[in-house]
């Protein structure tokens, strides 16, 4: 697969403080990429980078096999989490007007905000003022200025900051077809959540150094501790002693009668020896692999 974003060897500095320190990722087109990290990981001045707010001290960011020029600011959209729309002008008129500057003209950037008003059901807000609407509704306008002019690469900052539930669902729901539809999005969240629900690839970044990087499948399988749950309808109370290699972590009976175990393994041990133990001791109702969650791996590092 091919990277629209090839970091390289990229440090900053500001005065003593060393704000990032040979950075390297690749972002992979059509991918939703993870910029996790605690608060002054580094996260945002790598963003501040790439929409060349500011520039690295060392290394390069190349740009769909360019290095990152002025040239390259139309095709990339941002939404930051500090939002930024003109509270005492009309929607429509600001929402026109932001399109324009990212070289949409005025007749497309009607046609496209109309489409787009339609589709998230806010018609009625077109002559309302800013200052007007919820904040919820001002990030669903910053969301649309943000995707107007159909950039190849969006990186959204906190997108979900103050949605209710449905509107994130919204959100995500769009954010998955932008992708689909051909857009790179870098993603920068500490909502572990949707991070799994979202990305394809993530990067951890902790005090300016890269921690962390890879597919999220990939990752959850590295830090797997190769532990199962398992329900049981038992044939009787006798009590299960697995074969070697197996441990019983935790043992649950519920009112269906049912056993739910935690069992953990040596890393080299068959599963199907497990399954094929406990399908003597009664019927298996369930039995799934315990992965970790990108949350668990997020604070076993940072804290690591």
């Amino acid at each position: 697969m091919t990277n629209i974003i090839k970091i390289n060897n990229v440090s900053k500095t500001y005065g003593d403080y060393k704000a990032l320190n040979n950075i390297s990722i690749n972002v992979p087109k059509q991918s939703i990429y993870g910029l996790l990290g605690p608060n002054g990981a580094g996260k945002t001045t790598l963003i501040r980078m790439l929409n060349q707010i500011t520039a690295p001290d060392e290394g390069e960011i190349i740009f769909n096999g360019e290095k990152l020029n002025r040239s390259h600011i139309s095709d990339i959209g941002y939404l930051p989490e500090e939002r930024g729309l003109y509270k005492a002008m009309k929607v429509g008129e600001q929402a026109i007007y932001l399109a324009q500057l990212k070289g949409v003209s005025k007749k497309d950037a009607e046609k496209r905000l109309k489409q787009w008003f339609h589709k998230f059901g806010i018609t009625n807000w077109w002559d309302k003022k800013v200052e007007e609407l919820s904040k919820g509704m001002q990030q669903k306008i910053q969301f649309i200025v943000t995707v107007i002019h159909n950039p190849q690469l969006l990186i959204f900052d906190e997108p979900f900051s103050g949605f209710d539930p449905i509107n994130v669902n919204l959100l995500k729901k769009e954010i998955l077809e932008l992708r689909d539809k051909g857009a790179t999005i870098i993603f920068s969240t500490h909502n572990m959540a949707s991070v799994e629900e979202l990305c394809d690839n993530i990067m951890l970044i902790n005090k300016g150094e890269k921690v962390l990087e890879g597919s999220v499948y990939q990752i959850k399988q590295d830090f797997k501790d190769h532990s199962f749950e398992v329900v049981l309808k038992r044939k009787d109370t006798e009590t299960i002693n697995l074969p070697d290699g197996f441990t019983i972590v935790s043992e649950k009976e519920d009112k269906n009668e049912e056993t739910t175990l935690v069992i953990s393994s040596d890393k080299e041990n068959n599963p199907n020896t497990l399954i094929n133990y406990l399908t003597e001791k009664g019927t298996i109702v369930s039995y799934r692999e315990l992965l970790p969650s990108i949350n668990d791996i997020f604070i076993n590092k940072i804290k690591g």
